[in-house]
């Protein structure tokens, strides 16, 4: 039997809240939390926290790397749902080693970030830690209703893409690991990028039909789209980053890239419209396809043609 993990806790509290009115909310089971406000657009909530030797470890990376990083993670998860991110809620806890200089650098990170794109810091708190620095960020975005794209949208017959290649976010973190702390992977890691316009941009297209960030690993994040679309996946190739296994590509995670289902008619249009517009490729990975029962499953396409399925899963990142 699989073991009850993180994805079975945020289930059970789906259902704990269930029966209680949402207020207009759309809550649990996408990147962020949708609150229409008339004249068709909505403000779209995201909340995620970063704690040191988990996400971050601070005698490889910077103050400054930290605090940038932490700003992007959220921000993508806005541009995951094709909406555009206006501000943002921030909560340290932190170490008294920690206060002064090393903080002062960690805001300058955050506020770089956020200035790329426009993103306000509108409030937060502050508070002391025995042990370790914990960050909490709320991000806070806005779109118009028809741009919003849900984890729930994917069709059979679409079309799997991904927006860049993945795996080097996996080979950064085995780099500064090893002590290799001035590799271009590790600086990847260390310094994601939110594909904030990238987002934006294919909220806007109806051939989109699902879309999510990658920051689990494809293997993770996919699957999301499968279980709220009630589909499966067959996946036949993966654009992997120098340096990286398929299986970093797969399952590493903290790429920060996206993942979106697209209309097969209409793929190759997607494709070379963003291409024009980006200047990098949209990576075909696979397809949508029926699912068997009730089993939302990823399959993998070998060279040969054959499938193979996994009953437990293909990895990815779990926090438990």
């Amino acid at each position: 039997m699989r073991e009850y993990g993180e994805f079975d806790f945020i289930e059970n509290i789906r259902e704990m809240f269930g029966s209680m009115s949402d207020n207009g909310f759309e809550g649990i089971g996408d990147d962020c939390a949708v609150l229409p406000i008339g004249g068709d657009e909505a403000l779209l909530f995201t909340s995620d926290m970063l704690n040191e030797g988990i996400h971050f470890l601070t005698e490889k990376s910077t103050a400054y790397q930290i605090g940038y990083k932490s700003l992007m993670v959220n921000i993508s998860d806005v541009a995951a749902m094709g909406a555009k991110p206006v501000a943002t809620l921030l909560s340290l806890a932190l170490p008294e080693e920690r206060f002064g200089e090393w903080s002062a650098d960690f805001m300058k990170g955050y506020h770089d970030a956020s200035a790329k794109y426009g993103v306000k810091l509108v409030g937060g708190d502050t508070t002391k830690s025995k042990e370790g620095v914990c960050i909490s960020v709320t991000a806070i975005g806005r779109a118009p209703m028809a741009n919003i794209k849900r984890r729930s949208g994917a069709k059979v017959g679409d079309v799997i893409m991904v927006t860049g290649q993945l795996g080097a976010s996996a080979v950064g973190l085995r780099d500064l690991l090893a002590g290799n702390t001035s590799t271009p992977s590790a600086d990847i890691h260390r310094m994601p990028e939110a594909q904030v316009l990238e987002g934006e941009w294919l909220g806007m297209q109806e051939s989109v039909h699902a879309m999510c960030d990658i920051s689990d690993g494809v293997a993770s994040d996919l699957q999301h789209i499968l279980d709220c679309s009630k589909k499966s996946a067959v996946v036949s190739k993966l654009p992997a980053a120098e340096g990286a296994t398929w299986e970093d590509a797969f399952a590493g995670g903290e790429d920060y890239k996206l993942l979106i289902t697209v209309d097969e008619s209409r793929a190759d249009d997607l494709a070379r419209r963003f291409e024009e517009r980006f200047g990098t490729p949209l990576y075909n990975i696979g397809r949508i396809v029926e699912p068997d029962y009730d089993l939302y499953d990823i399959g993998i396409e070998q060279e040969e043609g054959d499938i193979e399925y996994s009953s437990s899963g293909w990895g990815g990142y779990h926090h438990f």
